[in-house]
């Protein structure tokens, strides 16, 4: 009989496989091994903690940490405790963990350090239902609220022994797949983010279907390192891997993902774009046989899958690693949606396209082009905001926002976001999308972001490959002019517009960006110019900066008769 909750879901594995490696970390430069029995017995010692500590059903527990065993443990802990937990991006400021502690009535929130405490001491008077803070290192939170610490918290459900065990016991056979597992926050590009209610049915369905065309066993090995304050590492990462038995090994961070690949030597990765695109701009420069040999070398003899979500993947990468023997499986998802709609997986990839629903989802394309869906993993709703959950869901059908179409063999394609389309000031509609990942496949370009709407013109925001640029420009530009955050420096400018305009020749005039800033540094998250996935927030970005293209189009001298 299938599980009823996630935190049955894990037992059930852990009591299969119990000393075998679930987890592993580094710590002190040695990894060390977490077996499914020492994981399963710490989260529900830490889940009878929570009831001890007058945590009910369905109360909501916040996690404002960075990625750890601690992390995943007390997600678990809180699913156990029958609570709903509401992960919170780490590098969050004060003022979104505010919002999304008061607007979820967080009864408590557990946190890493004192970083991440003092996110939430600062705002303390505008969060009237927090009674508590858990902390996995010590702090000092000057008696301001109660506090206590992860190893105390599991220390006083473990004293509670049997009794301890019966009331997390009693609190897991009472959630069923209908019930609220977790509140995650869309990183919203205007106004406040939106409170994304997922249920334990969603996610477990997801987790299952995904599983079903991947073909994971409990012999694989994942390197995990995406956030897990999002969905897609919290389904595709944790879950998955829950639902088969399969070991996750915790990456240090992003700046080590390479280094971390060659000490775990995993079966699987999951990531994003942009570290693909990190790791093929490095070799580049070599030639083909050296370069497919050393993408080869980097990802490890064991690999058999490579899995990418959270944005658009560039032609030249799928196309490039492909060719070193190392397919690259895009899928497609968004947070309302547990988070997989559709995915390539082995003998049925087609690259260009972000695969086929998995199993037991509907997809459907509307009259204007969007793209709808239906099935067990979309979302219950908005947390307090019915008027946009009826929105987004009509007659069970999920509206994503995305444009894009379906082939005759049931392969979806993206084409764009619905709100970001362009219509320029002649009437030309233009997808920025498509422009986006034609610039960043160009070697001296490695962000962008496609501005027009009402305009004469199109233009762009680019971040240039630095490191590239110096190397090809040479001795006298080891620094560029810059002015207010841009790249004013002639060589640099004229270099960037031959890249440019190049790439630009094989899309019609209308649609050709005729103009461009060159940003002095990367997109960041600590900016709020990318999510946790390190996928640019256009809408922010074109606030942020939208005054620097006014300027741009008012000083412009391209003419009507030039477009």
């Amino acid at each position: 009989m299938a599980p009823n909750n996630l935190s049955a879901m894990h037992r059930r594995v852990s009591d299969r496989l119990g000393p075998r490696v679930a987890l592993r970390f580094k710590r002190d430069g040695l990894y060390h091994d977490v077996s499914w029995n020492t994981y399963r017995r710490r989260a529900d010692h830490a889940a009878a903690g929570l009831i001890d500590r007058g945590v009910g059903s369905g109360d909501r527990v916040g996690i404002l940490a960075e990625n750890s065993v601690d992390w995943l443990t007390a997600d678990l802990a809180i699913l156990a405790a029958g609570a709903v937990d509401v992960p919170i991006h780490a590098p969050s400021a004060p003022a979104q963990v505010e919002y999304q502690l008061r607007h979820s009535g967080c009864l408590a929130v557990v946190v890493s350090n004192q970083s991440q405490a003092d996110k939430i001491l600062a705002n303390l008077a505008s969060l009237p239902d927090l009674r508590f803070l858990i902390s996995f290192a010590p702090i000092e939170t000057n008696d301001r609220i109660e506090h206590l610490t992860w190893d105390a918290l599991i220390h006083a459900g473990w004293r509670h022994g049997d009794f301890g065990a019966g009331l997390v016991g009693k609190r897991e056979e009472a959630r069923g797949r209908d019930d609220l597992a977790t509140i995650i926050y869309t990183s919203g590009t205007t106004g406040n983010p939106k409170g994304v209610m997922l249920t334990h049915g969603n996610l477990i369905s997801n987790a299952e279907a995904t599983q079903e065309i991947s073909n994971l066993t409990d012999a694989d090995v994942l390197l995990s390192w995406l956030p897990y304050s999002h969905i897609y590492a919290r389904t595709v990462d944790i879950y998955v891997c829950t639902h088969v038995g399969a070991t996750i090994c915790l990456a240090d961070s992003p700046e080590t993902l390479v280094l971390n690949l060659s000490e775990t030597q995993p079966t699987w990765l999951t990531s994003v774009p942009r570290f693909y695109e990190k790791v093929w701009s490095s070799l580049a420069h070599l030639p083909t046989e050296a370069r497919d040999a050393t993408l080869r070398r980097i990802f490890g003899p064991n690999i058999r899958r490579l899995s990418s979500g959270g944005a658009p993947l560039p032609k030249h990468l799928w196309e490039g690693f492909g060719a070193a023997g190392l397919p690259l499986y895009e899928g497609y998802g968004l947070t309302e949606t547990s988070p997989v709609i559709s995915f390539n997986f082995p003998d049925h990839n087609k690259p260009g396209t972000v695969g086929m629903a998995i199993p037991g989802v509907e997809v459907k394309i509307a009259e204007d082009g969007e793209i709808l869906t239906r099935g067990p993993h979309v979302m219950k709703g908005y947390w307090n905001d019915d008027p946009a959950t009826h929105a987004a869901i009509v007659d069970g059908w999920f509206h994503t926002g995305d444009v894009g179409h379906l082939d005759t063999d049931g392969y979806l394609t993206i084409t764009d976001r619905k709100k970001d389309l362009i219509i320029t000031s002649g009437g030309k509609n233009v997808a920025p999308g498509e422009l986006e990942r034609m610039l960043v496949r160009d070697e001296f370009i490695d962000q962008a972001v496609v501005f027009g709407d009402g305009r004469p013109f199109v233009s762009a925001l680019i971040v240039p490959d630095f490191q590239r640029l110096k190397a090809t420009l040479g001795r006298g530009h080891e620094t560029f002019r810059i002015k207010d955050g841009v790249i004013t420096e002639p060589a640099v400018v004229a270099l960037i517009k031959e890249r440019v305009d190049e790439v630009m020749k094989s899309v019609s005039q209308p649609e050709r960006v005729r103009a461009f800033l060159i940003l002095s540094r990367p997109f960041q998250i600590e900016a709020e110019e990318m999510t946790a996935t390190m996928k640019v927030r256009r809408g922010h970005v074109l606030a942020k900066y939208g005054s620097r293209f006014d300027a741009l189009y008012t000083n412009s001298s391209i003419k009507s008769a030039d477009i």
